[in-house]
């Protein structure tokens, strides 16, 4: 049985390069520490107004925008709840799209799998193969357009381009560890729905889930049979549209953090902000490809987390615990217990930039003798 630790107040501050949560601005932080004050006020819906006609300007999307306190996976699950009567098909090549497979089977879905070797990416031309020979129409496709446990990054452009072609089955794109550090025209490719989290490349305090849902995907949940309570779009829409507000009791101080970030986020340009983690992922790889190997498929690269492979054979637990007491940096072991100890990962996302990763992978070097 799990034994309490009292929680301290004396833990070192050691910046972040995992995947997730990241590095968090000051003036973000202290936005939090305003007097609480009713979900039900005026000075809610401005609030929650701002924080989503703002993510709507960022994003650059004509679709519905919805924020509830909760983390990505709430959205993970209650897409499959308000889209699929009985069968999905569902691309994996990696853990969270395994996780994806399993939410759906969980929730009673008839599941097929379209899977890949971790590390390789989904190819469109598979996914048109999958649904041409499906013997019945599916209710939904799902994709990670960022599998940062492996570094993939699915090309989920085209694959949207190909689920388009069937107006009955809806493109579920999971983005928790991408939207805000990868950009995509959610409109043009047939994104029914996306979801983030907002801990991660929003580079924000967790606590918040974002889904932009096309009027489709909406249309589709109010035909439906069920749906989530709590995720649902129509609930969750409908009440912004009448309200301004969310349905149930938010997480009032991470959304005036949002607030903080977002104008942040607008004042340095969706295209400024891709354009900036490119260059971290590019920096990286090139340190990765000097000193290992990186992991996934060459083509399709993470360009918020890089997954690195081992190919010294370092103590990657030892390397990773050396560098955290020594530098004050955290990095990240692989995910899943094949790659714990084969890979190694660094999140480049949020606020960190080309020079404050060259110091991580100066720590790594030194720490590790290469």
């Amino acid at each position: 049985m799990t034994e309490k630790r009292e929680y301290r107040g004396d833990y070192p501050d050691r910046t972040l390069y995992i995947p997730g949560p990241t590095e968090v601005r000051e003036d973000v932080i202290e936005a939090m520490c305003e007097p609480t004050f009713g979900h039900r006020s005026d000075r809610m819906t401005d609030l929650y107004t701002t924080i989503v006609e703002d993510t709507r300007e960022f994003l650059d999307t004509d679709n519905d925008v919805i924020v509830l306190t909760g983390s990505g996976t709430e959205f993970m699950e209650s897409s499959i709840l308000n889209l699929v009567e009985e069968t999905v098909l569902v691309t994996t090549c990696g853990s969270f799209s395994e996780r994806q497979a399993d939410v759906a089977e969980r929730l009673g879905k008839s599941v097929d799998r379209l899977e890949y070797e971790w590390g390789r990416a989904v190819k469109p031309a598979d996914v048109r193969e999958a649904l041409e020979e499906a013997e019945t129409e599916y209710d939904a496709v799902t994709c990670v357009m960022n599998e940062s446990s492996t570094g993939v990054r699915n090309p989920i452009e085209e694959i949207g381009d190909v689920v388009a072609e069937y107006p009955d089955t809806s493109f579920i794109v999971d983005a928790v560890s991408a939207l805000g550090g990868d950009s995509v025209d959610i409109d043009a490719h047939g994104i029914d729905v996306i979801f983030t989290s907002v801990q991660k490349a929003f580079a924000m305090p967790p606590g918040l889930a974002v889904c932009v849902v096309s009027e489709d995907a909406y249309e589709r949940e109010v035909e439906s049979e069920s749906a989530s309570w709590y995720g649902g779009f129509q609930r969750s829409l409908d009440y912004y549209d009448r309200k301004g507000q969310t349905h149930s009791t938010p997480a009032i101080p991470v959304m005036l953090a949002y607030r903080t970030q977002m104008k942040h986020m607008l004042e340095e340009g969706h295209e400024a902000r891709d354009e900036r983690h490119r260059e971290m992922a590019e920096y990286t790889r090139e340190w990765a490809n000097e000193h290992f190997d990186v992991f996934p498929e060459a083509g399709y690269e993470s360009q918020t987390v890089s997954c690195i492979e081992n190919t010294r054979g370092i103590d990657v637990a030892e390397t990773i615990e050396a560098v955290s007491e020594e530098y004050d940096m955290v990095f990240a072991n692989g995910y899943g217990s094949d790659l714990g100890e084969e890979t190694f990962r660094i999140g480049h996302m949020g606020e960190h930039d080309t020079e404050s990763i060259r110091a991580l992978t100066d720590a790594i070097e030194d720490v590790a003798g290469l």
